[in-house]
């Protein structure tokens, strides 16, 4: 039985450019035909998760099938954002992925406690930020079955 596969959006959260513009550029070079978004820090991830403030619009911020977070932002930090995202019954549905420079075995555990649905560090070189979204891309949009879009319920 061949299912329908539907268009993810997925929502990026790093505060820094560069992790940002190579991010864009890896998914560009793995041939990913996502929509890619990016928020800057937690504040404005919750932010677009809410469609609040320059996302209010309606279609300005597409429901996420999932979420990359850096760990390390200004204003919200990746850890509050995914505790408050796994606290809300229809966001703790969106898939997260943190993508985080960090190793330390504290992140890795606490953000497990806090229901991540995984952990990448992120890699040194482009060539293999590159082959870590190829595999995101298998992983999460040709295996896994991910919960549809919530649309009408916010």
């Amino acid at each position: 039985m061949e299912s329908q596969r539907r268009p993810i959006t997925i929502l990026m959260a790093d505060d820094d450019p560069d992790d940002r513009m190579l991010a864009r550029d890896a998914f560009v070079e793995a041939r990913l035909s996502n929509v890619v978004r990016f928020v800057e820090d937690g504040e404005q991830l919750l932010d677009y998760l809410h469609r609040r403030g320059p996302w209010a619009e309606p279609g300005a911020a597409p429901r996420p099938g999932l979420i990359l977070l850096d760990l390390n932002m200004p204003k919200k930090d990746g850890r509050e954002a995914l505790q408050e995202i796994k606290r809300d019954p229809v966001l703790r549905r969106i898939p997260v992925v943190v993508l985080t420079t960090s190793k330390a075995e504290e992140d890795i555990l606490r953000t497990y406690d806090l229901g991540v649905n995984s952990f990448i560090a992120k890699p040194v070189t482009f060539a293999a930020l590159v082959e870590t979204v190829r595999m995101l891309g298998r992983y999460w949009f040709e295996i896994v079955e991910l919960p549809p879009a919530a649309e009408e319920e916010r």
